[in-house]
């Protein structure tokens, strides 16, 4: 039985969390599955993380180090130790496979492998991209760590996106495994408001999920037509409160754990993103048949078919406009979710991903 490490953030939601514990979920008897989480998550979602864990028979070990949002001081020390809590993981269990997910992480592998490089002789390595961005702040550091995984050849992209911007910044073309995502059973959402379009924003509310752009276009849309809700939170939490409290067609929201299990109740999911590495939150959208509104960017525009009408050009607001007043009116949104729903089904079964992934394992 092969021994498969996945090295993530911390146990939250999130796209590459969300990643590993679908590998993690693989009926294959052939490999056990282990997570490793680098800071300590104490939000509402991680005992709802833990549990899907046990319930699902996946390994998991927690960090020491608390997590704390005000300074990247306390992921800095995370990596720092992480080389310790490493030997001792690899002590105990032996793992055939460490499988890496974003920029800690990808750190922390580094530098274990750095200062006990004798873990290489029967250890595989591998790390996923999930971003077409890397290294923002830390391009120097950056550079030193993406020589060990290209020399490793460990690196696998999740989209062409990521693939091209990989290609230009580093020289190599890495291959691709689209992220696998499964149907979720799905229920009401409490607060849907009657009578309107009732249009979902869920995201992190920092610049790149395009936060200015999603405050204008509720700002310009007919609040007569149109309902919006707003969940999730981040660094901008104050500016979309305040420039949207005079609204009266937004509901701002928390973070909810299990969003995706309410997705058929919403008309249209917006998403005005600056980049994305690939989008779950688009694919799972697309699997219960709810049309996406979205900027034309990398990670974003690979989740939809090639001839979306529902396609914004560099987050123009004129594009917003019309497609708000003109082309959802005109369009037969059960077609436009079933045409969604068959390309995702094509592109990203969660069975794919798992077999392609436990090939590279081997």
């Amino acid at each position: 039985m092969k021994r498969v490490f996945h090295i993530i953030s911390h146990f939250d939601m999130g796209g590459a969390e969300r990643v590993a514990v679908n590998i993690a979920k693989s009926q294959n008897t052939d490999y056990e599955y282990h997570l490793v989480e680098l800071i300590r998550a104490h939000t509402p979602f991680t005992k709802v993380f833990i549990k899907e864990l046990e319930e699902d028979g996946i390994h998991y070990h927690r960090s020491f180090i608390p997590e704390y949002h005000f300074h990247y001081v306390v992921e800095r020390l995370a990596v720092v130790l992480f080389p310790l809590r490493m030997l001792w993981l690899w002590l105990r269990y032996r793992p055939q496979v460490i499988h890496s997910h974003t920029e800690m992480p990808d750190l922390a592998v580094w530098l274990s492998f750095r200062l006990m490089p004798w873990m290489k002789k029967d250890c595989r390595v591998v790390r996923t991209i999930h971003n077409t961005q890397l290294w923002t702040g830390l391009q120097k550091t950056g550079r030193r760590v993406e020589r060990f995984f290209l020399r490793q050849q460990a690196n696998i992209a999740i989209s062409e996106s990521v693939v091209n911007n990989y290609k230009e910044q580093y020289g190599q073309q890495p291959p691709i495994i689209f992220n696998g995502v499964a149907p979720t059973r799905q229920k009401p959402y409490p607060q849907i408001m009657s009578g309107k379009k009732n249009i979902l924003f869920a995201g992190r509310f920092e610049p790149q999920k395009g936060i200015s752009t999603l405050i204008r276009i509720i700002q310009m849309t007919d609040a007569n037509s149109y309902h919006f809700h707003i969940v999730g939170d981040g660094s901008l939490r104050t500016v979309v409160e305040k420039e949207l409290q005079r609204q009266g067609n937004v509901s701002i929201e928390r973070p909810v754990y299990g969003l995706s299990s309410y997705l058929s109740s919403f008309d249209y999911l917006l998403m005005p993103s600056k980049f994305e590495g690939l989008s779950i939150l688009s694919i799972e959208a697309s699997m219960q048949q709810l049309p996406v509104i979205a900027n034309d960017c990398p990670g974003l525009r690979d989740t939809l078919p090639p001839d979306w009408p529902l396609i914004v050009h560099d987050n123009s607001i004129e594009d917003y406009r019309k497609i708000f007043e003109e082309t959802i009116p005109s369009t037969d949104k059960q077609l436009s979710g079933q045409a969604s729903c068959a390309f995702v089904q094509q592109h990203f079964s969660i069975e794919k991903m798992q077999t392609e992934y436990e090939k590279l394992y081997d």
